[in-house]
């Protein structure tokens, strides 16, 4: 199926004299993850993973994907004949790279300037244009080609209660609206989805397990225009909205009336956050403020009541956790289990939660050696039954309405091995330096990820993905600005300081290929530590309240102070989860926050 698309693809791509082009994986919005209608590199190419860029030549294919999906991509790209191009390993291209060496003097690059983001797609534009070649975007070739396309999602908005929010929108929009000011802009445009959602105190389902709304937005002194399908507001909805000052348009609208904006605003937008036919569809003679977006940030930096309230959430999800994990370490071997079966069993005890409203992203139960493949998910075919004989990581999350949790648990079933035992610990070692770390205000995410790695570097070994990332509340699983890294990326922009209220992955690992998967993950949120004549000085604080397996500990390989940071956890982990189980799960959970 895979090759005939990229024949037909190829087809178009001579009628409408194109040489090469890129297909993302985004939606209109730069979206991570995204609905069904905008899976068009997915469609074409057959590979699956959240990230990746497919780039069609008529004489070859190229799927551009990281670290993360390496293993899955090699998998799926089988027999397709499109090549894989591991991103960030020595000698291989960027994209941007290999079209400049590709493309020759009066050949043309063409992609869906809907979805590709503005300030990638100048950058791609310029440096073609000083070889000759040129940038056609206005043309979806893929839509061409899918026949039975889903359509655009249109579920239901509700609106967040401020006891949920902890700010009005009138609050949030007054913010924005002094940044504008500060920056002599007379229209905001505003087009990430959480970012609206947030800003609005609106939710939806437009996005698998993201609760946005496909929308726009463009924000005036006065005036506050929202681009989307009407038809999914309920008149509570509409008039909540109209009171705070917001009127309605058709969601594909936007840019039309971008070109009859009056001439003499000043329009701030962030290019790395709009896509390159919203730039394209603002006059020439408009005055462009392109400045980082202020919504990231304030949304990033979550406010008393929201802390709270994760605070709420993670404890309903510590429940449905140590309730589901004390059914399959009781139950493996003596009932049939698959890598699909247990997600659902986990599902079903986060069902119990109160104001559970569904997963925060698509679940990975992966055992034995399918663990080493970094973000596998389970399908039909691949569905392995589970044993005691090895590990089974577990990275899951859900949505409530306070808010969004992300976990994972690496669970040692049956016998493991020395080797298994010792990198197991040297994981959770660094997960434990991590949140225990103490910092000075204006520390990044560069900053602390050594903490995390240090066990593994000493044995050089490492993985390959980052440490930590932002989570939003009730809203994305994955959030900028903030984020554990030891580098900085092109694609990834964590790269904020941190300040209190953020909340963030603390998630190494460790990846045997054909063998097996570790990785053990927290929330933690940063808090003020103190302040002194030296400055202020910041911590962290687990969310996250859920025992690491101790059978796949070795305490010998830990320091005093490491296993006081483990009892520590594990004694705050039973004090807190411990009332809302039952006799056999206390009994059980005391067992596994035992002191070692």
């Amino acid at each position: 199926m895979v090759t005939e698309r990229l024949a037909k693809l190829r087809e178009l791509m001579k009628k409408n004299k194109m040489d090469a082009y890129m297909i993302v994986t985004d939606d209109f919005h730069g979206s991570e993850y995204v609905g069904s209608h905008f899976k068009c590199r997915a469609f074409m190419s057959g590979f699956t993973g959240s990230a990746g860029t497919l780039v069609v030549t008529q004489d070859m294919a190229g799927l551009w994907t990281d670290g993360r999906y390496f293993l899955q991509a090699e998998k799926q790209l089988e027999n397709t004949g499109i090549d894989l191009f591991k991103i960030g390993n020595p000698g291989v291209p960027t994209v941007h790279e290999f079209l400049i060496n590709k493309l020759e003097k009066d050949q043309t690059l063409g992609f869906d300037g809907r979805t590709v983001n503005a300030r990638e797609a100048l950058s791609l534009k310029e440096d073609l244009s000083d070889k000759g070649a040129k940038v056609v975007s206005e043309i979806d070739l893929v839509d061409e080609i899918w026949e039975d396309r889903p359509a655009l999602s249109k579920e239901p908005v509700t609106l967040l209660a401020e006891k949920y929010a902890g700010e009005s929108r009138e609050s949030k929009i007054k913010r924005v609206r002094a940044v504008m000011e500060e920056k002599g802009a007379d229209t905001f445009v505003l087009t990430s989805l959480d970012d609206i959602a947030w800003l609005l105190n609106i939710r939806g389902n437009d996005v698998a397990y993201n609760p946005v709304v496909l929308s726009y937005l463009l924000l005036g002194k006065k005036e506050i225009r929202l681009y989307l399908n009407e038809s999914v507001l309920g008149i509570e909805e509409k008039e909540e909205l109209e009171k705070a000052g917001v009127s309605f348009y058709p969601y594909n609208a936007i840019y039309e009336d971008l070109k009859k904006l009056n001439l003499k605003n000043k329009v701030m937008l962030d290019l790395s956050k709009v896509n390159f036919s919203i730039l394209n569809n603002l006059p020439d003679e408009i005055k462009l403020l392109d400045l980082p977006c202020p919504t990231v940030l304030m949304k990033a930096v979550k406010n008393p009541v929201e802390v709270e309230n994760e605070k709420k959430a993670h404890i309903k999800d510590g429940v449905a956790m140590c309730k589901f994990l004390h059914w399959l370490k009781t139950n493996v071997g003596k009932i049939e289990m698959t890598e699909i079966s247990v997600a659902e069993k986990l599902e079903e005890y986060r069902q119990m939660g109160e104001n559970y409203r569904g997963q925060s992203f698509d679940p990975i139960a992966a055992y034995a050696e399918h663990g080493a493949i970094v973000h596998y998910s389970a399908t039909e075919e691949s569905n392995a039954k589970i044993q005691a004989d090895s590990f089974l990581l577990l990275d899951t999350g859900g949505q409530y309405l306070e808010g969004t949790t992300d976990i994972t648990r690496t669970v040692a079933l049956g016998n493991i091995t020395p080797e298994m035992k010792k990198y197991f610990t040297a994981v959770l070692k660094g997960n434990l330096n991590l949140l225990s770390a103490k910092c000075k205000k204006g520390c990044t995410g560069i900053n602390f990820d050594y903490l995390a790695r240090e066990p593994l570097w000493e044995m050089g070994m490492d993985y390959n993905h980052g440490t930590g990332h932002g989570v939003g509340y009730y809203l994305n699983v994955h959030e900028a600005p903030n984020g554990f890294r030891y580098k900085q990326v092109p694609e990834r922009n964590e790269s904020a300081a941190f300040e209190e209220g953020m909340i963030t992955s603390d998630e190494p690992g460790l990846y045997l290929e054909g063998k097996y998967g570790i990785r053990l993950e927290n929330l933690i949120v940063c808090e003020k530590y103190m302040e002194n004549e030296y400055g202020e000085f910041l911590q962290f604080k687990p969310l996250t309240f859920v025992p690491f397996d101790l059978d796949a500990v070795e305490p010998s390989l830990m320091t005093e102070k490491e296993r006081d940071r483990l009892n520590r956890y594990h004694a705050e982990v039973f004090e807190k989860i411990s009332p809302y189980l039952d006799e056999e799960e206390t009994e059980w959970l005391r067992h596994e926050t035992r002191r070692i």
